[in-house]
Formats: structure tokens, C-alpha cells, sequence
């Protein structure tokens, strides 16, 4: 028999809940409107998605023509090497694309956060291979590598938010994002693939229940389903979403059974931003998490976001974004900071792209497999192929990747800071490639015409760097073929009048130089000028046609006086259509 009275069961509910309320108070957590850490201070979550880790998506592999969910991938890499051999890949892909040295350096970059996309067949077995089913088999691999990457997250003191990015079945229409198997039924036609992810979330919330640095939990990525018939496929027409309520209430009533501690962050259908029917909230330390891609960075752009976070007193999250131009990246992170709304930027890294802090090197082989996979032809042999794929999980490792200054400078420094910095050393006497231009914003480091891509907005698709070569700014770049020694092999194209490119140089002496402009053109004339500090022209030249955009030749110019120390070095393009390669300064006798 129960000897309590009803006053003292009160009293043992209200110490239990305050000493819950304490607890969380030590975690990163919701305040109104506000995302605050245990001393109740504001966090902008400024953070980085690891996407391609745990789960690859075509286009980061340059495989989206012919193979986007990784199932897909898996199967053309299972055709040519075997299943033994695919294993040994993955396990390898898994151990080098993401290790501390990458925590380390986005701490040293200005991240405080981490969002871990997660594929759930690391951390559980699909419905149809379930032994027993209804029942759930636990794998330790998924449960370890977040455990490693939680203890360099801890390390670097920065927050781990959990992303379920292919959740059981997949999520959404738009298969790649989530490895949706459209033979298979989806997390929304599966009772079981609904209760194995709830059970997984509750295992989750179970294992890191007093982990600090665990940010938080992001229940579902990017769900994109129509519930209605007839109503657009990937939900963004959905006026009830029902379905997608009822699994967010199940799955935080399952998480808040074992962890009353870490932030829930909740996706509305149509990638993230249709939240018709999703309100009125359900949990007092929650947030809402919307996606932004390739549209004009105005209040307006966010105005419906704003209007949820006041609407329903809870804090909002830029979860995913990224994608563009360097431009783009500081105006929307701008965006995101006045407004008081934290960031996670997507992704670390991807095959042969510029658009991102990390660059995976495409070699020659892997080209090989992709024009096979994609166009087929003679099949390339199993030992040429494992050779080519165990290369390519090599070259995920952050040793072995290159690495972008301009996209993190545009990502943090150019967000605050209006002025331009040296991308390289620029010693005069010497060579300045043309491609080293000052890091900047558009209109202050350079000029020009193109320089982010709006086409959700603008419904126009533009590429900002035609050449999508080497930097990531609004400048076009390409490979060049200059035989030239003092060539770096990459030269700015696509040139147009008005655009120019300001170098900050280190002048080691005062005096008098020549300078040497190497340039190609197939058809001119060009007019190219120069400006020293901003002052009028030093000179201005007409260049004409050297027979080929990759027939290279030089011109001299004398007489320009440089001060010792640092100088600004403008070159202007009165008239465009002129390839620069490199501008050589030699000091006169």
C-alpha cells in the first residue's frame, strides 16, 4: 500500500521536475524565441553538414545521370568489382571522408557545430532483412562512428546535431536525398518502417541522454511526400501534412521517454519549408528547421520563416543551405546572423567541385568509370577498378583533399568584414597569377557581372564561374594550356567590359618596372588597363587576337612606378574578351 499522502506525491513531482529542468539547463536548449547554452547566452548555431559521409549522394560523386540514391551507386560499384571487394571500399570511404583532423579544422575555420547526416542502415537493418520481423536488429558501426565523432566535437567544443538524412524506407520522392528505393515501400506507405524509426530515435536519445555537446535532434531531413492524391509529389501543395505531424508527436514521445534534455528539430514537408498543418507545437524545446537554396538572400526570401518563429514562439534554424557562389554564401549568412537564425552549410566536400571548404580530387581513372557508367563501352577490369575506387576513398581523407581559403573567407570573414585581404603572397619583383586575386566581396576585391546563381527566384539558371575552376567567386576561371614557365596553368576567361580584379602586391623596393601581361584571345580587339591604388590609369592597352582562346603570347608594358610596400594593382577590362594567364613585374636597372 502506498503510505504518501497526496500533498508529499506533489511535492517529490515538482522536485523531479526541477531537477529535470536544471539538467537540460545544461544543454543547449530553446528560450522563447532564442537557441541559448546552460548560462542561458544566445548560440547562433554556425555549423557544417557532413554530407557524402554516412551517405552518398550522386552529384557528389558526379553519378547523378545514371545513378543517384546510393543504392544505385552501390550497385554499379558491386558490378564491377564484386560484393567482397564493394565491402572493402565502403568500409574504407566510411573511415576516411570524415576524421578529427576535419573537426579540427572547421573549429579552426569559425564552425561551432556539426550536422551528422545519418543513413539508418548503419544503425539498423532494413525491414525486409530483419530476422524476426517487427523487431529491431541494432548495428554497432553507425552507433561507433558517432561516438568518435561526438568525442571530437566535444574536443573542439562544438555542438553535434543528430540528421536522420535516409530514414527507413526514404523519406520523399526526391530519391537521391534519402536512398529511396521506389520498389521498396517508403518510410510514408510502411507502418514498420514508421515504428523502426521511431525506435531507432529512441535509441539514439537513449545512448547520448547526457551528452552536453550533442546539439540536438533532427527527426527527419527533408521530407518531400504528396499525402493527397493528385496534389504536387513532393508535398509542397500538402495543406494538413497529418501524416508528418502524427510521426513527429510519435517520435518525440518516444525520445522525451528517456531524454528530457536535447533540443528537437522538426522539417516541414516540400524539402523542409511547407509547414501548413504542422502546428501548434508539441514540445517546449523544440525548434524549426528550414532549408534555403538558390534564391535572392531578402527578408522576403525568409519572410515565411519569421513569420513561424513568431507566430509559435520557437526559434528557427537555417538547417541546410549552400550550393552557390561565394557571394551568394556572405549574403545569406548575413542574411541568417541579423536576423538572429543559426546555420549549418552543406556539404564539407564533394568530387571535383569549388564550391565547397574541401575539394575530393577526380583522377583520370575514376573519369574512366564514370564514362562507363554512363555511356558504357569496354568494361573496365575489376583490378583496374578496385585500384581506381580504393584511390578515389583515399582522396576523401582531408590530407588528400584541396582545400578552398576563398569559400570559408566568404563564409566568415566576409559576412563582417566589408574590406578585401591578400589570396596570396603577390611578391613584386615576380609573377602575380591572374587567378589570385584579392579575397573579397564582389565590388571590392573584383568586379563582375555574374556572380551567384538565383534560379528558384530569377527562374534563370546562371553559372557564376563559368569555367567552375579553382575559386568559387563570381570570376570565371579555367584551365589554361600555356606552355609558359612561369604559367600556373589556370587563367581567368569569359571576360566582359567594365569587370576587374584588384591584387594587393608586396612591393620588396621602391621603383621603376616593367610589366609583362601574358594573355589569349581568338577574336579581339581586347582593351585591358591598369590602376595603382585607385588612382587614374597607369596605362591602358589594346590587345588583339592571338588566334585562340589557348594560344597564348605576351605584351610589355614599361615605366610604372611602384612604392615599396603593399600596393594596390587594379587590372580593368575596358573592352572584355581577353584570356589572362599571369602579369610578371620586373624591377629596372
Amino acid at each position: 500500500m502506498n503510505q504518501t499522502t497526496p500533498i508529499f506525491r506533489s511535492m517529490i513531482v515538482i522536485i523531479i521536475m526541477l531537477s529535470t529542468n536544471n539538467l537540460q539547463a545544461q544543454y543547449l536548449h530553446v528560450n522563447g524565441k532564442k537557441i541559448v547554452d546552460k548560462n542561458e547566452k544566445e548560440v547562433i548555431l554556425r555549423g557544417m553538414g557532413l554530407g557524402g559521409w554516412m551517405l552518398q549522394e550522386g552529384y557528389m560523386l558526379q553519378t547523378g545521370s545514371f545513378a543517384g540514391p546510393q543504392y544505385q551507386i552501390r550497385a554499379k560499384i558491386k558490378d564491377l568489382i564484386g560484393e567482397e571487394n564493394t565491402q572493402e571500399f565502403y568500409n574504407a570511404w566510411l573511415q576516411n571522408h570524415c576524421t578529427r583532423t576535419d573537426i579540427d579544422s572547421l573549429a579552426s575555420w569559425g564552425f561551432n557545430s556539426v550536422r551528422l547526416p545519418m543513413h539508418y542502415n548503419l544503425f539498423t537493418l532494413p525491414i525486409e532483412e530483419e530476422p524476426i520481423a517487427g523487431e529491431n536488429t541494432w548495428l554497432e558501426k553507425g552507433f561507433a562512428m558517432t561516438d568518435s565523432l561526438l568525442k571530437w566535437c566535444e574536443a573542439n567544443q562544438m555542438y553535434l546535431i543528430l540528421d536522420l538524412h535516409a530514414a527507413p524506407g526514404g523519406q520523399g520522392h526526391d530519391a537521391n536525398i534519402s536512398d529511396y528505393d521506389t520498389s521498396k515501400p517508403s518510410l510514408w506507405e510502411s507502418e514498420a518502417n514508421q515504428q523502426k524509426t521511431i525506435a531507432l530515435w529512441r535509441k539514439l536519445a537513449e545512448r547520448y541522454v547526457n551528452e552536453a555537446w550533442i546539439g540536438g535532434y533532427d527527426l527527419i531531413n527533408e521530407p518531400n511526400w504528396n499525402f493527397v492524391d493528385g496534389q504536387n509529389k513532393n508535398g509542397c501543395e500538402e495543406t494538413s501534412n497529418a501524416p508528418l505531424r502524427k510521426l513527429y508527436l510519435d517520435i518525440t514521445e518516444a525520445i522525451r521517454s528517456v531524454d528530457q534534455n536535447h533540443i528537437i528539430y522538426i522539417e516541414g514537408n516540400c524539402w523542409g519549408n511547407n509547414y501548413k498543418g504542422i502546428f501548434p507545437k508539441w514540445d517546449s524545446n523544440m525548434v524549426v528547421s528550414f532549408h534555403k537554396y538558390w534564391n535572392y538572400n531578402t527578408t522576403e526570401a525568409i519572410q515565411f520563416a519569421l513569420d513561424i518563429r513568431e507566430e509559435n514562439n520557437v526559434p528557427i534554424w537555417l538547417g541546410e543551405s549552400g550550393e552557390n557562389s561565394n557571394t551568394w554564401f556572405t549574403n545569406a549568412i548575413k542574411l541568417a546572423e541579423e536576423n538572429h537564425i543559426g546555420w549549418a552549410w552543406w556539404p564539407l566536400k564533394k568530387v571535383g567541385s569549388i564550391v565547397n571548404p574541401l575539394t575530393i580530387k577526380k583522377t583520370d581513372d575514376y573519369a574512366t568509370l564514370l564514362k562507363y557508367w554512363g555511356k558504357g563501352g569496354t568494361k573496365p577490369s575489376p583490378e583496374f577498378s578496385k585500384k581506381t575506387l580504393m584511390e578515389l576513398a583515399a582522396n576523401t581523407h582531408i590530407q588528400n583533399t584541396i582545400y578552398r581559403p576563398d569559400v570559408i573567407d566568404a563564409m566568415f570573414r566576409q559576412v563582417h568584414e566589408i574590406g578585401s585581404k591578400q589570396y596570396s603572397e603577390n611578391n613584386v619583383p615576380g609573377v602575380i597569377f591572374a587567378t589570385d586575386f584579392d579575397l573579397g566581396r564582389n565590388g571590392i576585391a573584383y568586379w563582375d557581372s555574374d556572380t551567384a546563381n538565383y534560379w528558384v527566384s530569377s527562374g534563370e539558371r546562371t553559372a557564376w564561374n563559368s569555367g567552375h575552376h579553382y575559386r568559387n567567386d563570381g570570376v570565371d576561371i579555367e584551365p589554361s594550356a600555356d606552355t609558359d614557365p612561369d604559367s600556373n596553368h589556370n587563367n581567368i576567361g569569359w571576360t566582359k567590359d567594365g569587370e576587374w580584379l584588384n591584387y594587393t602586391l608586396n612591393v620588396n623596393a621602391t621603383g621603376v618596372y616593367d610589366i609583362v601581361i601574358r594573355y589569349a584571345m581568338a577574336k579581339g580587339p581586347s582593351t585591358i588597363a591598369v590602376k595603382i591604388n585607385g588612382a587614374d590609369v597607369a596605362f591602358s592597352k589594346a590587345l588583339s587576337s592571338t588566334g585562340g582562346d589557348q594560344k597564348w603570347k605576351s605584351i610589355k608594358v614599361g615605366n610604372i612606378v611602384l612604392a615599396k610596400g603593399k600596393q594596390t594593382f587594379t587590372l580593368l577590362f575596358e573592352k572584355g574578351g581577353a584570356n589572362i594567364g599571369f602579369i610578371k613585374f620586373a624591377q629596372k636597372k
